[in-house]
């Protein structure tokens, strides 16, 4: 089991422990129940966007067998489990809402409930109606009022049985990968565009913040952000560093803490900044009750071509990106993941990616480097006047194999030792961590790289359906169960 010195906060069953899901990536039955589409569906069905044309049309087809999951997740003896709700499945086309959705997740809350698990939702983890994005999705502004509105409805249902509400999973994701690089849904290509997204995201969260307050006002309200700190190469690479951070980390935290985004960015980018309006950063810096945080590696960075790439390269990088991706299933070479790290270096003009060689990694190809999540912890305490923190994302993809009825994922239950190990060093050092969800409950649909990533800690065979706990599962209900019993202390 996994293991902590004996004073370790993590022994201590006041401490969270969770595992987490989206909906999108497992719940299936895409076409029941009067679910409208989401981009995800439209952006799957485009070839060359997805490996292989993969879907979530099945997924781990959890929506019929949320009761057995549930068992499941109790088998493992944690404290809470984060899931999401799915917007289309909530508000329909005409704007009215679907009660079929609604019932949904009450069976599954209900389920929970009679378990004594604790719920963590999050109301808006990258699934958005088609039918908004055919208005201009998160690069019209009204989008922003309409989550708002949704947001209504889910917390006057729900109330306080959800114990944390979360507006947003990782905005940064959301506005770069689908507005600014086009790696994931709804694909769109621009710096304008993905900063505009940023922007009429984050607005939605400090829209929904009352919302929540007003509806479930014993609840905990927050937001999921993702953190992949940047390091230079070398001492010449500093300030490249610490651009990258502030492009990719304080851009989403700084207006939520400080209500300003981060003046070098804004004034490298000014040709391409949205329009922000009088009360938005007002609006965007309400105070959460708890900051999420999501961490899985670091990235290496070295300086780039000053200047700006002129518009005529970046239309042929376009052109050249969107013939790859017409012809590519990813079979063999680069995963999305890689392709995306290639497309920034391509069209960023201050700094670039590097991989370090001889460094361990995981099957998606991120480094291992557990130090890098104390060194954020800690950054990020000492540069906010931060709320709780809960390590909502953690884990690791593992090229898995069923053998015998046994999934040996030794690097994985090795990568959740020592960054937990890492979480146990940062509260000692002053930080406020309450709680970690780790990525993911089970194998399911990644998102671009479809069923080619493995980040359970439940083997799912897709065929069967059938679930299989790996040895990192086992370590953490080991671990959990002698915790319960006072064996820890």
């Amino acid at each position: 089991m996994y293991k902590f010195p004996k004073d370790s906060q993590l022994n201590d069953p006041k401490f969270l422990f969770g595992v987490a899901t989206a909906s999108y990536q497992i719940e299936g039955a895409t076409n029941v129940d009067e679910r409208c589409t989401s981009i995800w569906d439209t952006f799957c069905a485009t070839p060359g966007k997805v490996y292989k044309q993969h879907n979530g049309d099945v997924a781990c087809n959890h929506y019929n067998l949320y009761q057995q999951d549930v068992d499941l997740i109790s088998s493992l003896e944690v404290d809470a489990y984060r899931l999401s709700i799915a917007w289309p499945r909530i508000i329909k086309l005409d704007g009215s809402v679907n009660q079929k959705g609604l019932d949904f997740y009450d069976r599954l809350i209900s389920a929970l409930e009679e378990k004594n698990i604790k719920i963590m939702a999050t109301l808006y983890h990258w699934d958005l109606p088609q039918y908004l994005e055919d208005e201009g999705g998160w690069l019209n502004r009204e989008t922003s009022t309409k989550f708002a509105e949704y947001v209504e409805v889910v917390s006057s249902y729900f109330g306080d049985r959800i114990d944390f509400y979360v507006t947003l999973n990782e905005p940064w994701c959301s506005a770069y990968h689908g507005y600014r690089y086009g790696i994931h849904a709804p694909g769109i290509v621009g710096d304008k565009s993905g900063f505009l997204a940023c922007h009429n995201l984050l607005l939605a969260h400090g829209l929904a913040m009352p919302i929540l307050r007003k509806n479930a006002a014993n609840s905990k309200h927050g937001i999921v952000l993702n953190f992949t700190p940047n390091y230079p190469v070398d001492d010449s690479a500093i300030e490249a560093a610490k651009f990258a951070d502030d492009e990719h980390s304080h851009w989403f935290i700084k207006p939520i803490m400080e209500g300003k985004y981060p003046e070098s960015v804004f004034q490298h980018f000014i040709d391409v900044m949205p329009t922000i309006e009088e009360n938005d950063m007002a609006i965007i810096s309400k105070e959460i009750d708890f900051l999420g945080v999501n961490f899985y590696s670091r990235s290496m960075v070295e300086s780039g071509r000053q200047g700006k790439v002129s518009d005529t390269i970046l239309k042929k990088l376009e052109r050249a990106e969107a013939r790859v991706q017409e012809f590519n299933d990813v079979s063999a070479e680069d995963t999305k993941a890689e392709q995306l790290q290639k497309l920034m270096n391509q069209k960023n003009s201050h700094y670039m990616n590097v991989d370090l060689e001889d460094v361990e990694r995981t099957h998606i190809g991120w480094e291992v480097h557990p130090d890098a999540l104390l060194k954020l912890l800690t950054d990020l305490h000492e540069t906010y006047n931060l709320p709780p923190i809960y390590i909502t994302e953690n884990g690791a993809a593992v090229d898995d194999h069923l053998i015998d009825g046994v999934v040996d994922d030794e690097q994985r239950y090795r990568y959740y030792q020592n960054h937990l190990s890492m979480v146990d060093q940062a509260i000692n050092k002053g930080v406020d961590i309450r709680g970690y969800f780790a990525w993911s409950l089970m194998d399911n649909f990644e998102w671009a790289e479809g069923y080619k990533m493995r980040f359970g800690i439940v083997y799912v065979d897709y065929e069967t359906q059938k679930r299989t706990l790996k040895q990192s599962a086992i370590k953490f209900q080991e671990f959990l169960k002698a915790r319960k019993q006072g064996l820890l202390a």
